[in-house]
Protein backbone atom coordinates (compact mmCIF):
# COMPACT_ATOMS: atom_id res chain seq x y z
CA UNK A 1 0.00 0.00 0.00
CA UNK A 2 2.68 2.56 0.72
CA UNK A 3 4.22 1.73 -2.48
CA UNK A 4 1.30 2.63 -4.36
CA UNK A 5 0.79 5.47 -2.52
CA UNK A 6 3.96 7.05 -3.48
CA UNK A 7 3.31 6.34 -6.64
CA UNK A 8 0.54 7.90 -6.74
CA UNK A 9 2.16 11.35 -4.95
CA UNK A 10 5.04 11.04 -7.69
CA UNK A 11 2.61 11.14 -10.53
CA UNK A 12 0.79 13.65 -9.32
CA UNK A 13 3.84 15.55 -8.60
CA UNK A 14 4.68 14.86 -12.42
CA UNK A 15 1.38 16.23 -13.59
CA UNK A 16 1.41 19.36 -11.43
CA UNK A 17 5.15 20.56 -12.79
CA UNK A 18 4.15 19.71 -16.27
CA UNK A 19 1.10 21.51 -15.77
CA UNK A 20 3.45 24.25 -14.44
CA UNK A 21 5.99 24.28 -17.04
CA UNK A 22 2.79 24.25 -19.90
CA UNK A 23 2.38 27.42 -18.63
CA UNK A 24 5.40 29.22 -18.56
CA UNK A 25 5.99 27.88 -22.30
CA UNK A 26 6.87 30.79 -24.12
CA UNK A 27 4.31 32.45 -25.90
CA UNK A 28 3.92 33.23 -29.90
CA UNK A 29 3.39 36.93 -30.47
CA UNK A 30 3.50 39.53 -33.05
CA UNK A 31 5.27 42.59 -32.54
CA UNK A 32 5.20 45.99 -35.47
CA UNK A 33 6.13 49.67 -35.05
CA UNK A 34 2.11 50.81 -36.83
CA UNK A 35 -1.01 49.26 -38.52
CA UNK A 36 0.61 49.52 -42.02
CA UNK A 37 3.79 47.47 -40.73
CA UNK A 38 1.17 44.50 -39.68
CA UNK A 39 -0.59 44.58 -43.00
CA UNK A 40 2.61 44.13 -44.83
CA UNK A 41 3.23 41.26 -42.84
CA UNK A 42 2.37 37.84 -44.38
CA UNK A 43 -0.80 36.48 -42.94
CA UNK A 44 -2.22 39.41 -41.11
CA UNK A 45 -5.73 40.95 -42.40
CA UNK A 46 -6.25 44.96 -42.12
CA UNK A 47 -9.20 44.58 -39.52
CA UNK A 48 -7.66 42.79 -37.11
CA UNK A 49 -4.43 44.95 -37.42
CA UNK A 50 -6.66 48.03 -37.05
CA UNK A 51 -8.08 46.76 -33.80
CA UNK A 52 -5.36 45.10 -32.56
CA UNK A 53 -3.66 48.62 -32.39
CA UNK A 54 -6.35 50.35 -31.18
CA UNK A 55 -7.13 48.18 -28.64
CA UNK A 56 -3.04 48.58 -27.43
CA UNK A 57 -4.02 52.71 -27.76
CA UNK A 58 -6.22 52.37 -24.90
CA UNK A 59 -3.73 49.70 -23.07
CA UNK A 60 -1.52 52.63 -23.47
CA UNK A 61 -3.24 55.29 -21.86
CA UNK A 62 -3.56 52.94 -18.19
CA UNK A 63 -0.27 50.89 -18.55
CA UNK A 64 2.17 53.35 -19.36
CA UNK A 65 4.86 54.69 -16.98
CA UNK A 66 3.99 58.07 -15.55
CA UNK A 67 5.78 61.26 -14.51
CA UNK A 68 5.27 64.30 -12.78
CA UNK A 69 7.34 66.25 -15.55
CA UNK A 70 8.70 66.16 -19.21
CA UNK A 71 11.77 66.54 -17.91
CA UNK A 72 11.50 62.86 -15.64
CA UNK A 73 9.75 61.14 -18.64
CA UNK A 74 12.66 62.33 -21.26
CA UNK A 75 15.32 61.60 -18.91
CA UNK A 76 13.50 57.97 -19.26
CA UNK A 77 12.74 57.91 -22.89
CA UNK A 78 14.93 60.73 -24.64
CA UNK A 79 13.48 64.14 -26.63
CA UNK A 80 10.80 64.55 -27.81
CA UNK A 81 9.66 60.99 -26.38
CA UNK A 82 6.81 61.91 -24.33
CA UNK A 83 3.51 63.16 -24.28
CA UNK A 84 1.16 64.64 -21.82
CA UNK A 85 -1.53 61.89 -20.17
CA UNK A 86 -5.66 62.36 -20.55
CA UNK A 87 -5.27 62.24 -16.33
CA UNK A 88 -4.52 64.76 -14.21
CA UNK A 89 -2.26 64.47 -10.73
CA UNK A 90 -4.19 65.17 -7.88
CA UNK A 91 -3.00 68.42 -7.11
CA UNK A 92 -4.47 69.29 -10.79
CA UNK A 93 -1.22 69.24 -12.48
CA UNK A 94 -0.36 67.12 -15.56
CA UNK A 95 1.05 63.55 -16.09
CA UNK A 96 3.76 62.60 -18.71
CA UNK A 97 4.13 59.32 -20.31
CA UNK A 98 6.37 58.15 -22.96
CA UNK A 99 5.05 57.95 -27.09
CA UNK A 100 4.07 54.34 -27.60
CA UNK A 101 6.43 52.90 -30.22
CA UNK A 102 4.72 50.01 -31.50
CA UNK A 103 2.42 47.32 -30.44
CA UNK A 104 2.28 43.27 -29.70
CA UNK A 105 -0.26 41.31 -30.33
CA UNK A 106 -0.77 37.43 -29.78
CA UNK A 107 -4.43 36.79 -29.18
CA UNK A 108 -5.00 36.09 -32.82
CA UNK A 109 -2.44 33.98 -33.92
CA UNK A 110 -3.76 31.05 -35.17
CA UNK A 111 -1.64 29.06 -32.39
CA UNK A 112 -4.08 29.80 -29.63
CA UNK A 113 -1.51 32.53 -27.41
CA UNK A 114 -3.00 33.91 -25.05
CA UNK A 115 -0.89 36.77 -25.23
CA UNK A 116 -2.14 40.26 -24.31
CA UNK A 117 -2.43 42.93 -26.92
CA UNK A 118 0.21 45.74 -25.57
CA UNK A 119 1.73 48.93 -26.22
CA UNK A 120 4.87 48.96 -26.29
CA UNK A 121 8.16 51.43 -25.76
CA UNK A 122 11.74 52.05 -26.69
CA UNK A 123 13.89 53.45 -23.29
CA UNK A 124 16.96 56.11 -24.04
CA UNK A 125 18.51 53.11 -22.01
CA UNK A 126 18.17 50.52 -24.09
CA UNK A 127 16.47 52.20 -27.28
CA UNK A 128 16.71 49.06 -30.06
CA UNK A 129 14.31 46.56 -27.98
CA UNK A 130 11.13 47.38 -27.51
CA UNK A 131 9.60 46.86 -23.39
CA UNK A 132 6.26 46.60 -22.06
CA UNK A 133 4.64 48.82 -19.67
CA UNK A 134 6.02 46.89 -16.40
CA UNK A 135 9.80 47.45 -18.39
CA UNK A 136 9.91 43.62 -19.50
CA UNK A 137 12.04 43.20 -22.26
CA UNK A 138 10.54 42.29 -25.56
CA UNK A 139 12.77 42.27 -28.09
CA UNK A 140 13.95 44.25 -31.28
CA UNK A 141 12.56 42.32 -34.02
CA UNK A 142 9.37 43.11 -35.65
CA UNK A 143 7.03 40.50 -37.08
CA UNK A 144 5.72 37.05 -35.43
CA UNK A 145 8.50 35.74 -32.43
CA UNK A 146 8.02 34.09 -28.88
CA UNK A 147 8.51 35.77 -25.87
CA UNK A 148 8.33 34.85 -21.86
CA UNK A 149 5.04 34.03 -20.85
CA UNK A 150 5.51 36.62 -18.13
CA UNK A 151 6.16 39.03 -20.84
CA UNK A 152 2.94 38.19 -22.89
CA UNK A 153 0.58 38.81 -19.65
CA UNK A 154 -0.75 41.99 -19.72
CA UNK A 155 0.98 44.83 -17.91
CA UNK A 156 -0.44 46.09 -14.26
CA UNK A 157 -2.27 49.48 -14.33
CA UNK A 158 -0.01 52.48 -13.16
CA UNK A 159 -1.50 53.84 -10.23
CA UNK A 160 1.54 56.30 -9.64
CA UNK A 161 3.68 58.77 -10.64
CA UNK A 162 7.49 58.86 -10.62
CA UNK A 163 9.72 61.90 -9.31
CA UNK A 164 12.82 62.65 -9.53
CA UNK A 165 15.24 64.59 -7.48
CA UNK A 166 17.47 66.21 -10.29
CA UNK A 167 20.31 65.24 -12.45
CA UNK A 168 21.56 61.59 -10.99
CA UNK A 169 18.84 60.95 -8.55
CA UNK A 170 17.12 57.80 -9.09
CA UNK A 171 13.42 57.32 -9.73
CA UNK A 172 11.10 57.39 -7.09
CA UNK A 173 7.75 56.88 -6.67
CA UNK A 174 4.80 57.71 -3.61
CA UNK A 175 4.11 54.17 -3.62
CA UNK A 176 7.25 52.43 -4.48
CA UNK A 177 10.61 52.65 -6.45
CA UNK A 178 11.53 51.87 -9.53
CA UNK A 179 13.42 52.91 -12.91
CA UNK A 180 12.67 52.47 -16.54
CA UNK A 181 15.33 51.31 -18.91
CA UNK A 182 17.55 48.92 -19.63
Amino acid sequence: MKRSRSLKLALMGASALTLSACEEAPQDVAIFKDVLQCENEVGFDRDACIANFEQAKQEHVRVAPKYTSAEDCEADFGAAQCETAPQKTQSGGSVFMPLMMGYMMGSMLSNGSRAATQPLYRSKDDPKNFRTGDNQKVGSKTGVTKVPAQVAKAPSTKTSTVRRNGFGSSARSTSRSRSYGG
